[in-house]
């Protein structure tokens, strides 16, 4: 077992090292995790959003595109993503398939693979959740990485957000499989589910549903919105063929109870590898509930034990189910000195999907299996603050880690800033491995770290540990000091000052992961 578990993660390591090649496309509880979280949950009164881009084709770069006047008449380009195997890392080719019509301003945006916050503290998370095959049209023209940049490029709430997302995808059509958008401002944050009409149609069918003030949320993979209610405009907002469409379909009948979830995307329901972090997000943030961890359904939101910290948040993305019944390294142990059973140091959490098959962990962790929330493919995370009561070029922070957040750490980006670091900004997947790219530093990284976990985290946390606690305690005198310079008129200061911030810890912490993976290299040469 030794000798299998040895071998198999040194085929591992030079196998991530080289080229991470997917091996599960259409498994959409394989993707993207998603929480949220009202004012009145929080501990700063800040509303939430997250992301976590857990995927094997998106850009590894990002940067700030600034907002601009558009002339009369001019127009945006539409593309459609087309896998491409051909380059050093697998990525998506962007094809131009047609033009609408664009705003006379646009706004300046953080862009990120799934653009993600805007100046005026408008921010989009995301997770796939797929939905019905035959609801897909290729005929639309808007996908969702699309739509999250026509958001943040033309919107300043949440609710115009939805609302012109129903209105581009009616007239120009949603060209993806079933998305879910987690969308917040300043007061409100709402979970917008959209699909397809159907093959060889455009237009989209949607429901949105907004977390109220005093709840957290999660969308792991799996649609959760059930029953809507459109007389509470509050809460809900949805298409106008939202009935329609699953009756003529066969999904729904007239004087049955409607729920959005099993009318337009059933299979997503029954996936463990999305409701095993539904419930884990509720169980580590509201413990006192005692879900079910094997139920098929949870609260669309529920409210806090605690009021909800970033600390809280950045722990729950690290998550792995350590310590619960579904540690998938719980069954690889050795005796230890004392003659103690234990989990190896060599089990890893983070074992690529071959290796799962090697020892044959539930049945290979995947697509109606099992996953994580952190995960080793994650191509770059957020948390995404909106406070109302500072400026917005103060109040709008977007916390971003890259690669595996159970070995990265969370810088602040404030959607005012006007630049990022050159390593942000350089391709990390069309040219494969360069050590000009900061994905690559954390990727390299995170990938060292998994191969020996029981001992490298410790080296890795107790570092990024460190200066995580630094940046989340010092954040309020440097914010202090910004508002400073705002209030005396001083605004391009602030944003230079908040510009200077971003730069100065983006490159530190890419130097040092570049140092901790040197130092893994030596410290268990031989040992991994």
């Amino acid at each position: 077992m030794r000798y299998l578990l040895f071998g198999g993660l040194c085929a591992f390591l030079s196998y991530s090292l080289i080229a991470r090649h997917p091996d599960w496309e259409g498994n959409y509880p394989d993707g993207c995790t998603s929480i949220t979280a009202g004012k009145g949950a929080t501990a700063d009164g800040s509303v939430i959003t997250s992301h976590t881009d857990d995927s094997h084709r998106t850009r590894s770069w990002m940067d700030i595109t600034p907002a601009m006047k558009h002339p009369r008449g001019a127009t945006a380009t539409m593309y459609r993503r087309v896998p491409n195997d051909s380059l050093a890392m697998p990525a998506y080719n962007h094809l131009p398939i047609g033009e609408i019509p664009q705003p006379r301003e646009t706004y300046q945006f953080l862009n990120t693979a799934y653009p993600c916050m805007n100046e005026y503290q408008l921010g989009v998370g995301e997770s796939t959740f797929g939905g019905r095959e035959e609801l897909q049209s290729d005929e639309g023209m808007i996908d969702c990485q699309r739509l999250c940049q026509l958001m943040v490029e033309r919107c300043r709430t949440a609710r115009e957000a939805v609302e012109l997302a129903g209105e581009l995808t009616e007239k120009y059509g949603w060209s993806d499989v079933g998305e879910c958008l987690t969308i917040a401002d300043k007061k409100e944050v709402w979970h917008l589910e959209m699909l397809g009409p159907g093959k060889g149609k455009i237009g989209s069918v949607w429901a949105a549903q907004r977390v109220p003030d005093k709840h957290i949320s999660v969308n792991a993979n799996a649609s959760r919105i059930r029953e809507i209610d459109l007389n509470d405009p509050d809460h809900f907002m949805a298409s106008k063929n939202v009935f329609s469409l699953a009756a003529e379909n066969g999904w729904w009948k007239e004087g049955e109870s409607f729920e959005f979830c099993y009318a337009y995307a059933p299979e997503s329901r029954t996936s463990l590898a999305a409701r095993r972090r539904e419930w884990r997000v509720f169980d580590l943030l509201a413990p006192s509930l005692e879900l079910d961890p094997n139920a098929e359904n949870y609260p669309f939101s529920v409210p806090p034990d605690e009021m909800v910290t970033l600390d809280d948040l950045i722990m729950v993305f690290s998550d792995y189910y350590e310590g619960t019944a579904f540690d998938m390294r719980q069954n690889l142990t050795v005796t230890n000195e004392e003659g103690k059973s234990v989990i190896s140091p060599l089990a890893n959490p983070h074992m690529p999907y071959d290796m799962n098959k090697l020892f044959d962990i539930n049945g290979g962790w995947g697509w109606r299996g099992e996953r994580t929330i952190a995960r080793w493919y994650t191509m770059y995370a957020t948390i995404i603050q909106c406070r109302d009561w500072l400026p917005d070029e103060i109040g709008g922070v977007v916390w971003l880690a890259l690669d595996n957040v159970s070995s990265s750490i969370y810088i602040p980006i404030y959607c005012s800033v006007t630049d990022l670091p050159v390593s942000y900004k350089t391709p990390g997947r069309t040219e494969g491995y360069t050590r000009e790219s900061a994905w690559w530093a954390f990727n390299r990284l995170g990938t060292l770290t998994a191969q020996r976990w029981g001992d490298m985290q410790h080296d890795v946390n107790g570092v990024w540990d460190e200066w995580q606690e630094e940046l989340l305690t010092s954040r309020e005198s440097f914010e202090k000091k910004a508002l400073e310079l705002y209030r005396q008129g001083k605004k391009e200061e602030t944003i230079q000052s908040l510009t200077e911030y971003t730069l100065y810890w983006g490159d530190k912490v890419v130097r040092k992961a570049w140092e901790l993976g040197d130092m893994l290299w030596t410290k268990y040469d031989e040992k991994f």
